[in-house]
């Protein structure tokens, strides 16, 4: 490997709002998988597949690393317990659930709903309110957001209706709010040796409940469209967004890194342009613009919330 290409990939490495664009950009495409197969795959076993494929490919990456850190990760088996459940078993597993009775653009609103949720746990938890500019900058971002979501219809709307799978989708979003906030108390253990650790775990977690979809009758088909589902989910937005976002976390903090969940609806709109041949229309650039605002905005906080995560793994 050349010394340029080391360099570039120290650089995206250290880079945490590219990072957490590609974190984000693999999660849009989450969705839209979900809604594709949903009500074909069986959620439970969509996500266990998931997290044991993924953790399968990893696993003689991380090997040496997990048998260096064993003895930290047994010390924090508490967080990381929670890690695993709150971001690895509940929330794919539900949002999965949800996107079978929902459709997917609902599910990429409620999920922008999770930046306010990871501010509300850290005020709560850390005692860190958020400063006022913080506060602009995420009602910048949902008006961009929300600019996306009606379609350039922000006072009209799309006449959402809120379903069962919208309410599951929010549980979801709720869990994962804990999950980003509970990352900045993780031991210091290598990167790999966390993502095998939580997804193992999680997909432990998930066992007995795809035992009981398997014994009503649901098992995912094997068809060219939902093996190819359970290799993306697995790959992208296992291993290559979870990588990208525990080190955004890492580098600018659980609150200004929330705020890139607001580009979900805006990766998604152009997902759907560039692999369904959907149009994509002047909000969706408009909304992108807005939430780029939005990220700005509270991104000049961002001095202080990173300096509050000096000397605490994230």
């Amino acid at each position: 490997m050349t010394s340029e290409r080391v360099g570039v990939l120290s650089w995206i490495y250290a880079s945490g709002p590219l990072l957490l664009c590609v974190a984000v950009l693999g999660w849009s495409g989450n969705f839209v998988v979900g809604r594709l197969v949903g009500g074909q795959v069986p959620p439970v076993q969509l996500a266990l597949a998931r997290w044991v494929i993924a953790g399968a490919i990893l696993l003689p990456f991380a090997w040496r690393h997990l048998r260096a850190d064993a003895r930290r990760l047994r010390r924090h088996w508490r967080v990381l317990t929670v890690l695993s459940v709150t971001g690895v078993a509940v929330f794919n597993t539900l949002v999965y659930r949800g996107l079978e009775t929902t459709t997917a653009v609902n599910g990429l609103l409620l999920q922008s709903v999770c930046p306010v949720l990871i501010i509300v746990v850290t005020a709560l938890l850390h005692r860190e309110p958020p400063r006022a500019v913080q506060l602009v900058g995420l009602v910048v971002s949902l008006a961009g957001v929300w600019l996306v979501i009606t379609r350039g219809e922000p006072f009209g709307g799309l006449g959402l209706r809120v379903t069962v799978g919208d309410l599951w989708i929010l549980l979801a979003v709720a869990s994962y709010a804990v999950y980003t906030v509970a990352l900045r108390s993780r031991p210091p253990v290598h990167p790999l040796s966390l993502l095998v650790v939580t997804f193992g775990a999680g997909a432990l977690v998930l066992l007995p409940f795809a035992a009981v979809e398997v014994a009503g009758g649901r098992t995912i088909p094997l068809t060219p469209g939902a093996l190819a589902a359970v290799a993306y989910v697995a790959v992208i937005p296992s291993i290559v967004s979870y990588a990208c976002f525990n080190r955004g976390v890492e580098l600018i903090g659980g609150a200004r890194a929330g705020q890139f969940l607001h580009l979900m609806p805006v990766f998604g709109a152009v997902l759907a342009f560039v692999f369904v041949g959907e149009r994509l229309w002047w909000f969706h650039l408009v909304g992108a613009a807005i939430i780029a605002a939005g990220l700005w905005l509270s991104g000049r906080s961002g001095r202080r919330v990173r300096s509050a995560t000096d000397g605490k793994p994230a």
